[in-house]
């Protein structure tokens, strides 16, 4: 009976021993294996593995991409500007033998440690920046030297930096309303500016419109002059051409005209001279019979 109980009790320390002696590492973990809080062994390779059951034990590491969000902190850049910056960091462990030797096992041991380096390499390099270069296309230089200083800082504590990024940049408020009125007054001189440019090619337009204006009425009024005068010369030669054909004809006709606009509206009155030369035709048209 007593034998039984043993080997009973022999297989089931066994079959314990035989389960703890046996450990599966996944695709996203890299393990450390220990052996009385000493480190052993690295196993990056995913699988079943095996460990001295009841002696070493298994502390497993993340190996993806981990993220890692600092606080905002407020820096002051190369012009005196203040600007309050929120970042995160993206970084993985490559080495957990040294991140376990410098940081623990926990991953919340190296989020102290990388806020301060981020924090630090974040005032090392805007200090150096005006605001422009944080706010404009130049800002994924600063980024990009912002995560080297970073990455060789980390790499002390067995990870990889892989990406360092600006999330969001405020103005501290007390610098919000004089940004902002810096802001319009340069808006407003650049508006008088515009005006000013405007006003000036507009009265040049004008000027130019009222230069084009006087030529060409003064080349109308020449060209109506020469035509007046060329019509009027015309017009004396045709006078004249009729008058040489029949002296005598053309004078009645004037006559006549001379007649219907002195008798037209019957109610001039002429003081002159029986004999006058204007009554000539008159005098000349034969006298009425008497009636029978």
């Amino acid at each position: 009976m007593n034998r039984a109980a043993i080997a009973a009790g022999v297989v089931v320390v066994a079959v314990i021993a035989a389960f703890s002696a046996f450990f599966t590492v996944h695709q996203t973990q890299q393990v450390l294996v220990t052996q009385f809080g000493q480190p052993v062994r690295v196993i990056n390779e995913p699988g079943l593995h095996v460990k001295i059951p009841f002696v070493q034990a298994v502390i497993a590491f993340d190996a993806r991409l981990l993220d890692y969000e600092a606080p905002g902190e407020e820096v002051i850049l190369s012009d005196q500007r203040r600007l309050i910056v929120d970042s995160f960091t993206r970084y993985r462990i490559t080495d957990p033998l040294v991140f376990f030797q410098t940081a623990g096992q926990a991953e919340m041991g190296i989020r102290g440690r990388l806020s301060s380096i981020v924090s630090s390499s974040l005032r090392r390099v805007l200090a150096s920046e005006p605001l422009l270069s944080v706010l404009s296309s130049d800002r994924a230089r600063v980024m990009g030297e912002i995560r080297r200083q970073v990455n060789e800082e980390a790499r002390r504590f067995g990870i990889e930096v892989v990406d360092v990024r600006i999330r969001r940049t405020d103005l501290p408020d007390e610098n919000t309303q004089a940004i902002l009125a810096r802001m319009q007054s340069e808006r407003e001189k650049v508006a008088r500016e515009t005006r000013a440019e405007g006003a000036e090619v507009s009265a040049r337009i004008r000027a130019q419109a009222e230069r084009d204006r006087t030529v060409l009425l003064a080349e109308a009024e020449g060209q109506a002059n020469i035509l007046r005068g060329t019509g009027e010369q015309e017009a004396i030669g045709i006078f004249a051409e009729s008058f040489n054909r029949n002296p005598e004809f053309f004078q009645f006709w004037r006559t006549m005209q001379a007649y219907r606009e002195v008798f037209s509206n019957g109610e001039a009155r002429m003081v002159l001279t029986p004999d006058s030369d204007f009554f000539r035709y008159l005098r000349q048209m034969p006298a009425p019979s008497a009636p029978r």
